[in-house]
């Protein structure tokens, strides 16, 4: 068990982290995901239809509050979708659930898109294995991400955003100023308000889902909202990118059966007259390519 830990990263027991400490944390008290609910003080007592009831209720907000946002994620999605056209990445970087997001959505483009598995990246303080294990006290280390920026090549055709739900993430901020300085195109997306100065970087996107149930918990509303935003951000891009025709996703690959029949039935939807059979057959002779077996009118489709 040891060794299965070690291998995937185990933490560093939080009573070392605290005999560690040599001053006092940044008092955080004033961030809005910190603050108390007013509905949510008897949460440990109430009825548990009750304490669905209020949870159920203040997802209800989270549109609200992406609503709110509307007009930083469409400046900072036209922004980034000129830059992936010049062959720019998208780069997700953050800490605990918002570094997890962030690779969640990067992991589902590639199957979505077919985009090359690079071009939008997920970066997470403490590596892959803080997907399975927190590793919270990587997240203070303000340069703890150059080496991993180093290594991927960051350059100044790209786009980082740094996804932060509470606004003060040392990992997150501490990425922005050094790829901002180099050229990149930097984003901050946090469901803090009046946290982070927009100076600190190009897109400031405010999601302000306000305090959470279970106070600070940012995986409850904060979460909802945050990848709510990711998909919008990456759906939009490649839409603009030709990868998408109304609302059909041409460019997939028949890699499991759900993919197949998905294929075979925008085949035939946008073929009219092509019979399942013929739409398979077709599919099989290009590869299990969608867009390839389109080829022959897939120029008036993206137009």
């Amino acid at each position: 068990m040891y060794r299965l830990r070690e291998a995937m990263g185990a933490n560093i027991p939080q009573a070392d982290r605290l005999a560690g400490m040599s001053q006092l944390p940044p008092n955080r008290s004033h961030v809005t995901t910190e603050i108390p609910h007013p509905g949510s003080s008897d949460l440990g007592a109430i009825e548990t239809s009750a304490a669905v009831a209020l949870m159920i209720d203040e997802q209800r907000a989270v549109a609200d509050a992406l609503e709110m946002a509307m007009p930083a994620l469409v400046s900072f999605v036209d922004d980034l979708a000129g830059r992936m056209k010049g062959g720019g990445r998208l780069i997700y970087l953050g800490a605990g659930t918002s570094g997890r997001l962030g690779v969640l959505d990067a992991s589902e483009c590639p199957p979505t898109f077919m985009s090359s598995p690079d071009q939008v990246l997920g970066i997470i303080a403490g590596g892959d294995s803080s997907l399975r294990l927190s590793s919270e006290g990587m997240e203070d280390d303000p340069h703890g991400s150059q080496e991993i920026l180093t290594d991927i090549g960051l350059n100044s055709s790209d786009t980082l955003l740094g996804i932060a739900a509470g606004g003060t993430t040392p990992y997150v901020l501490g990425a922005l100023p050094a790829a901002k300085k180099a050229g990149v195109m930097t984003g901050l997306l946090t469901c803090a308000e009046s946290v982070t100065s927009v100076d600190s970087c190009d897109h400031l996107i405010v999601i302000p889902t306000g305090p959470e149930v279970l106070r600070g918990s940012t995986r409850l509303k904060a979460g909802s909202a945050t990848k709510a935003a990711l998909n919008m951000i990456t759906t939009i891009a490649f839409v603009r990118l030709g990868k998408v025709h109304r609302d059909l996703m041409i460019d997939i690959r028949c890699t499991n059966d759900k993919l197949a029949d998905r294929a075979i039935r925008i085949l035939a939807e946008l073929r009219p007259g092509l019979s399942r059979s013929d739409a398979h057959a077709k599919l099989k002779a290009c590869g299990g390519s969608l867009k390839q077996a389109l080829s022959e009118t897939i120029q008036s489709l993206e137009r």
